[in-house]
């Protein structure tokens, strides 16, 4: 699969980089640094994996109780019509639906740790569905694609990094991000529906469309009209509440449905550890690839080249600073977030740059990270188009964010 290129291409592009870098330039802490990156990258693998099982076991432990007191049928109920435009190959009936449901919320809420597992559990539902056991099925692939175009109404993660680093304004990013990923989402959805000729212009799927954005445009009208301070915490307060009363509310329909909620629940939760287990050496493999390829120096290189296209051209370059947080997202969120701190350190929290940078990091989505994660916890080797479709959101993502950023900050 294309996969398989790619993740050889960074360490032969990492390793060529270097070798020049050693015989022209007389660096000669290149591969020390390449070496070290590898051993760093691994346990960090290792640590992610450590840390997802306990997430995997305790969520799949609950949505295995949703999904035995009937959640998945409520949802399947009320957002059917809708999913199954997108997933015509998933029966509205199945686990699979449910799963879909709840991951798409937890991302849309930004709350990572939960979106995860939920998607896991989507994928191998899915891969029930699936004829062929190597190859990504379609549904995976839509799946995927939506995944990685990193739809988030509150970038709350990001808010808080800027208070930290002095904004004046933290929040000032909320608007510009939620219309770079929206855009970014639209594009990975038409995209795929291209490939697979689903029809968006459905007159259920458009009602479902336009009232999904109602729903966000007045949550994003809510939110604006509260002081900085206020943003912060509602946003924390309505997420937290939300999940948990998710999780209450699986407890009572499970009592209501006199389930053993606490055999059932380690049911669920063993099988969030075999697939945890299942997915370390996949993470390793992408991460120690990603910290060889940095390491090296290569993304330099590129974003410079970037930077001398675009000023032959004659166009504006201001934008170029902060390109790197784009680069490095789709290969590593730490490593974005890292990359975004150095720039709003270097230019300042409250300069074009430094605001450009927190969008970049908002609008686009760690895209060969799910991909090795969530195709490897289900075996399948032959992802098809789902890579291109993840980096062509991802790409339209990073020009809407630098777009809405010379809009609304320049």
């Amino acid at each position: 699969m294309i996969l398989n290129y790619i993740w050889v291409s960074f360490f032969l592009l990492a390793f060529v980089v270097a070798l020049l870098k050693l015989i022209f330039f007389q660096d000669f802490d290149v591969f020390p640094a390449m070496l070290n990156s590898t051993f760093d990258m691994a346990k960090t693998g290792f640590e992610l994996s450590l840390y997802l099982t306990g997430v995997m076991s305790f969520w799949l432990g609950i949505m295995k109780i949703g999904e035995k007191s009937g959640v998945v049928n409520i949802l399947a109920r009320a957002f059917g019509p809708f999913f199954s435009r997108l997933f015509p190959s998933v029966p509205n009936d199945h686990p699979a639906t449910g799963s879909i449901i709840m991951n798409f919320s937890a991302n849309m809420l930004g709350l990572d740790n939960a979106a995860t597992p939920l998607g896991l559990k989507a994928m191998k539902e899915m891969q029930e569905l699936n004829t062929d056991k190597e190859t990504a099925s379609d549904a995976q692939i839509m799946f995927l694609a939506l995944n990685t175009s990193g739809f988030t109404i509150i970038p709350i993660a990001i808010i808080l990094d800027r208070s930290i680093l002095g904004a004046a304004n933290p929040t000032d990013i909320f608007i510009p991000t939620l219309l770079a990923t929206a855009v970014s989402t639209l594009a990975a959805m038409f995209t795929v529906s291209l490939y697979q000729r689903i029809n968006l212009f459905d007159r259920v799927f458009l009602s479902y469309l336009l009232g999904f954005s109602a729903l966000i445009g007045g949550a994003v009208y809510y939110f604006m009209s509260l002081p900085q301070a206020a943003l912060e915490q509602q946003s924390n307060l309505i997420s937290s509440i939300i999940i948990v009363t998710i999780i209450i509310s699986f407890l009572l329909l499970g009592l209501r449905k006199k389930l053993p909620l606490y055999e059932t629940f380690v049911e669920g939760a063993k099988e969030g550890f075999e697939i945890s287990i299942k997915i370390i050496p996949y993470l390793i493999a992408i991460l120690v690839a990603i910290g060889m390829f940095r390491s090296s120096g290569t993304l330099n290189y590129v974003t410079d080249g970037i930077g001398f296209i675009v000023a032959s051209f004659g166009f504006n370059t201001d934008f170029v600073e902060a390109l790197p947080v784009a680069l490095l997202k789709p290969l590593s969120g730490g490593a974005a977030k890292g990359m975004m701190v150095e720039t709003v350190k270097t230019f300042g929290p409250d300069s074009f740059t430094g605001r450009l940078a927190s969008i970049l990091r908002g609008c686009t989505e760690t895209t060969f990270y799910i991909l090795a994660v969530y195709f490897g916890s289900v075996n399948i080797r032959k992802t098809r188009y789902a890579l291109t479709v993840g980096l062509i959101a991802d790409a339209v993502g990073v020009i809407a964010g630098i777009i809405v950023a010379y809009i609304f900050f320049h």
